[in-house]
Parts: structure tokens; C-alpha cells; sequence
């Protein structure tokens, strides 16, 4: 069995934007004893020959932040007519399944991502999708992903592309960029050029009507088969959230 990491490393990155900003303190072994000391023990019964334990905390870390998976609430309070699930509602069994990538690497940046893409790439490649695949959009953009400009460019997943994939059974899918949708700053000056407010996060927008989740940020696509592997992407357990950073892996059989 082969494991690959498809996660964005959690870090103090000084290229992300300040709306990805995280910022984690890292204590030395040394600090272990003044934690004891609290507690009441006295510096002379501290262990001989025990150096301390490390500890960290992250300080600052939005849950949209690095590699995560999004809820249904993210993309609006309702879901087909019913209070949309939040993160820890979201079934466990959607985030565990056969995986299936779609290259999309050739897509231009702002040039968005349709079914005629996705129906040529499958019947190129002679794939199918199945009901309960997670499906993973190949962009290359993870090449950029440490770099200040990484929200600004990339391709993007339409509306009528992201709800093929639902009609197909597809309950969780993912993307290797910053968003789902075409990049935001290029929506901000498009809308303003165009003085339309229709143009915003039309992909994100068909979880209002149709109950689905994408994850963000992957990386390490390049790594994976087309087809043949199990993708894992459990997302921490946050009361209420719209979403929660995650450790997302590809498992394969050899």
C-alpha cells in the first residue's frame, strides 16, 4: 500500500494574503517545566534525565485557510430547501471512496472549467464517473500554491460542470488552486468592467440547490493515476463551521 499526501503544508507562510494568514507558536522542550511548576511541582523534583516536552499552538488559522473541505453551509444557510449541513454534520462515508482524477492542466488561467471539458477528458481517457467517486480536478496550479500570487490565477469550475458531477452521485470533489470557482480578483475587476453582480461564485452557488461539498488547495495530483486509488478526506470536527481544514490522501493498492 502506497500513501500520498494531497495536503498543503500548515505553516507560517509569509507569501499567503492576510485572509490565509496562520500563524502557529512552536515552545521549546525547556518550557515543559514551567508548565509543571504550575501545577505545583517544584523545580527540584523536575526529572533528571527528562529534557522537557515540545508543545505548539496554532494562534491564527481561518478553517478556509490551507487544504479543506467545505460544507454545504459555506455556500448558504439552505440546501434544497432545509437547514444546510455544517462541517461536523457532514457523514463520515462522503469522505472516503474511490477516487478518480480529471486533468484539466491545459485550461487557461480565467478560462473556466465546463462539461464539454469534463465529458472529453473521460471519453479520451476511456473513464467513467460512478455514483460516490471523489473527483479530482487537476489544474497544476499547486505549483504556485507557497506563492503570493496563488489567489490570482487559475481556471475554475462552472456551474453547469459542478452540478454534472452531482447529477452523477458525486457528493464530495475537490480542486489543486486556491477556489472552485474562477479566480476572485478576476471576478472583482470583470464585475466592475461588466457593472454585472451575476458573476460571482456561480460553482459554489449550486450547493444552494443541490447538496454537495469541494475541497480546496489540494496538491501532488501529478502523483496520482487517473483511476485506481481511494482518496481519505476527513475534515476536523468543528462545532458549526462551514469548514474544516483536512489531511486529504490518496491510498493505493500495490
Amino acid at each position: 500500500m502506497r500513501i500520498i499526501d494531497l495536503s498543503k503544508t500548515i505553516s507560517n507562510n509569509p507569501n499567503d494574503p492576510f485572509f490565509m494568514k496562520v500563524k502557529i507558536k512552536h515552545k521549546p522542550h525547556r518550557k515543559a517545566k514551567w508548565i509543571i511548576r504550575i501545577f505545583g511541582l517544584p523545580f527540584k523534583l523536575f526529572p533528571k534525565n527528562f529534557v522537557g516536552w515540545a508543545d505548539d499552538s496554532i494562534q491564527k488559522m481561518g478553517v478556509h485557510s490551507t487544504t479543506h473541505l467545505d460544507a454545504p453551509y459555506h455556500y448558504a444557510p439552505l440546501c434544497e430547501g432545509k437547514a444546510s449541513k455544517t462541517i461536523d454534520e457532514i457523514p463520515l462515508d462522503w469522505c472516503y471512496g474511490p477516487g478518480i482524477v480529471i486533468d484539466m492542466k491545459h485550461k487557461a488561467d480565467f478560462d473556466p472549467i465546463t462539461v464539454e471539458d469534463l465529458v472529453g477528458f473521460l471519453d479520451k481517457e476511456k473513464l467513467e464517473i460512478t455514483s460516490g467517486m471523489i473527483v479530482l480536478i487537476k489544474t497544476g496550479r499547486d505549483k504556485n500554491i507557497y506563492q503570493k500570487d496563488y489567489y490570482k490565477n487559475g481556471t475554475g469550475m462552472s456551474a453547469r460542470a459542478t452540478e454534472w458531477l452531482i447529477d452523477k452521485g458525486i457528493k464530495v470533489m475537490g480542486i489543486d488552486q486556491w477556489g472552485w470557482d474562477l479566480p476572485l480578483p478576476y471576478l472583482v475587476e470583470k464585475a466592475k468592467k461588466e457593472n454585472n453582480p451575476e458573476l460571482f461564485w456561480e460553482a459554489h452557488l449550486v450547493g444552494r440547490e443541490k447538496e454537495y461539498c469541494h475541497m480546496e488547495q489540494l496538491v501532488n495530483l501529478d502523483a496520482l493515476p487517473y483511476t485506481g486509488f481511494k482518496v481519505a478526506a476527513f475534515p476536523l470536527k468543528i462545532k458549526g463551521a462551514s469548514a474544516g481544514p483536512s489531511r486529504v490522501v490518496a491510498i493505493l493498492e500495490e
